[in-house]
C-alpha cells in the first residue's frame, strides 16, 4: 500500500489498472480498491484476453467477478495474435496486450496506467538484457514512470509502475495475509521461455549465494536510466545543432565523433517511434552517409522505414508503398471539401489542412471559400504535362521545373498529391497553390500539405 501511495502524489480522477489475474496483478488490485475507496478516484482494472490458454475464459471470468466483488470498474478486450509475423509469441502477445490497453485507456479517459511489475521483475530483466548483449538502453530495465506512445498507441497515457521497489516475497505474504485468489498461467512454469527460464533456473541459484540480488540489479537499471539521460541531453543537444525543419545537415554530422553520430540517430530513430537497429547497421549507414557522392541520392532500408541523403541532407522516411507503375492511369481520389480544417489523403500519407485566412488581412492571397466549396475537387497522381502558376508575374511552370525550383527530392515526388478541379491545377504539394482562382478579399482559405511519418514529424 505504501509503494502505491507514494508513486500516486495525486491520483487523477480516472486510474487504469492492468489486471491479468495472476498474483502480482491481484495483489495490486486490492490495494488500488481500498486507496480509490478511501481517496474517491474512479479506478477501472484492465484485462487482454489473449486466447493462448485454454484456461483463457476463465480466467476472464475469475477477473470480471473479482472486481464486481471489490466494487471496481471492470473492462476486457479480446485480441488475435498473428504468429506468423516471425517474432517470438512472447513478443507479439506484449504488443497485443500493451495496444489493447492503451485503447482501453482512451476508451475510459484514463491517463495513468497502473502495472504490477515488482523488483523480481526488474532483476530478471537487466539480466535478459545483459545476455542478449544490449546497451545502456536495455540494461536501463522499466522506469518507475514512462510514456510509450510506440505501444500503446498515443503519447498522453502514462504507464506507471508502483511495485518496482517490492519484492516478488513481499507480494506473496501481502496475498497470504490478506487471503488473495489469483489464477495460475501455466505457461509461466515453461522454462522454453527465456525468463521463465532464468526465473526458475538461475534466480534461485543467484539468491543462494547473493542474497538480495534483486536489490542490487534494480539499483544497476537506475545507474544505467541515469547514464542512458546524459547520452539523451547530449543526443538533444546534437540534433539542435544538425536538424534543419525536418532534415539533418550532412555538414553537421561530420563533425560528430562516431558515438555521438551513433547516439544522435539511435535518438532520431526514437523519436519516430522506430526500432534501433543493430551496430552494424549503424555502422553501414553511417559509411554511406558520409561517402556518397553529393549529387547520388542515397537510400538506406530499414525495417521501419527508410534514410536518405539528397544532397547535403539527410532525411528519415515511413515505409511506404509506390504507386503501380503498370497502372495506365494515376490514382484518382474525389476530395470535396465541405468546411473541414484537414482532409486525409491515406494513399499519399498525409494531410491536406485547409486553412482559412483572418477576415482583416486584405493582403494574403486565397481561394474563394465557396467557390472552393462548389467545386469538384479530385486529388490526383502525376501523368505528365502538369503546369503550376506561383504568381502572375511568374510564368507557368512544369511540375518537374516546380519540384527543382522548390528542392523537392525526386524520392518524395510520387507521394505528393496534385488538387484538382476538372481540368484545373488548383495545388501541388510541396511546391504551393496555383494563383488563377486566388483572390485577396471576403472569406478565403490556403492549403497546406503535411506529410506523414511513422508516428508524426519529429
Amino acid at each position: 500500500m505504501h509503494a502505491l501511495q507514494a508513486s500516486l502524489v495525486a491520483p487523477p480522477k480516472t486510474l487504469a489498472l492492468a489486471y491479468s489475474g495472476g498474483l502480482d496483478s491481484s495483489v495490486l488490485l486490492d490495494a488500488a480498491a481500498v486507496m480509490a475507496a478511501r481517496d474517491g478516484f474512479r479506478l477501472i482494472a484492465l484485462h487482454v484476453h489473449h486466447g493462448l490458454s485454454t484456461d483463457a475464459d476463465g480466467w476472464l471470468a475469475h477477473c470480471r467477478e473479482r472486481c464486481a466483488a471489490l466494487g471496481v470498474s471492470f473492462d476486457a478486450e479480446c485480441v488475435q495474435l498473428d504468429q506468423g509475423s516471425g517474432q517470438g509469441i512472447e513478443e507479439v502477445a506484449r504488443v497485443a496486450r500493451y495496444a489493447a490497453l492503451g485503447r482501453l485507456c482512451r476508451q475510459h479517459g484514463a491517463q495513468l496506467l497502473l502495472t504490477a511489475h515488482h523488483q523480481d521483475d526488474q532483476a530478471e530483466t537487466v539480466l535478459l538484457q545483459l545476455l542478449r548483449g544490449s546497451g545502456l538502453a536495455g540494461m536501463s530495465a522499466m522506469p518507475s514512470g514512462q510514456t510509450a506512445p510506440a505501444l500503446l498507441g498515443d503519447a498522453d497515457t502514462v504507464i506507471v509502475r508502483p511495485l518496482l521497489g517490492v519484492t516478488r516475497k513481499q507480494i506473496e505474504a501481502y496475498a497470504s495475509a490478506r487471503q488473495l485468489a489469483h489464477v495460475e498461467d501455466e505457461s509461466n512454469a515453461n522454462v522454453r521461455y527465456a525468463r521463465n527460464a532464468l526465473r526458475h533456473r538461475l534466480m534461485p541459484v543467484l539468491e543462494q549465494d547473493f542474497a538480495g540480488y534483486q536489490q542490487r540489479l534494480a539499483r544497476t537499471a537506475v545507474h544505467a536510466q541515469n547514464a542512458q539521460q546524459l547520452l539523451q541531453e547530449i543526443a538533444e543537444l546534437d540534433l539542435v545543432q544538425c536538424r534543419h525543419e525536418d532534415h539533418l545537415l550532412m555538414p553537421a554530422l561530420r563533425r560528430l565523433s562516431e558515438q555521438r553520430f551513433f547516439n544522435l540517430m539511435r535518438h532520431w530513430f526514437g523519436l519516430r517511434g522506430m526500432r534501433m537497429p543493430s551496430l552494424a547497421w549503424m555502422e553501414q549507414m553511417r559509411t554511406q552517409l558520409l561517402t556518397a557522392r553529393e549529387e547520388s541520392q542515397l537510400c538506406v532500408s530499414h525495417p521501419d522505414g527508410e534514410v536518405h541523403r539528397y544532397r547535403e541532407r539527410v532525411y528519415l522516411a515511413p515505409r511506404r508503398v509506390l504507386p503501380d507503375p503498370d497502372e495506365e492511369e494515376p490514382v484518382v481520389l474525389p476530395l470535396p471539401w465541405q468546411g473541414e480544417a484537414s482532409l486525409p489523403v491515406p494513399h499519399c500519407y498525409g494531410v491536406l489542412h485547409v486553412e482559412v485566412i483572418d477576415a482583416d488581412d486584405s493582403v494574403t492571397p486565397g481561394l474563394d471559400a465557396e467557390w472552393l466549396r462548389a467545386q469538384p475537387l479530385e486529388v490526383r497522381g502525376r501523368s505528365g504535362g502538369e503546369r503550376l502558376r506561383l504568381a502572375m508575374n511568374r510564368p507557368a511552370r512544369s511540375l518537374k521545373q516546380q519540384y527543382q525550383a522548390a528542392d523537392v527530392p525526386a524520392w518524395e515526388r510520387p507521394f505528393l498529391p496534385l488538387l484538382f478541379s476538372g481540368r484545373n491545377l488548383l495545388f501541388a504539394a510541396g511546391v504551393g497553390m496555383d494563383c488563377t482562382h486566388l483572390v485577396t478579399l471576403g472569406p478565403r482559405v490556403r492549403l497546406r500539405w503535411q506529410a506523414g511519418t511513422a508516428t508524426g514529424q519529429a
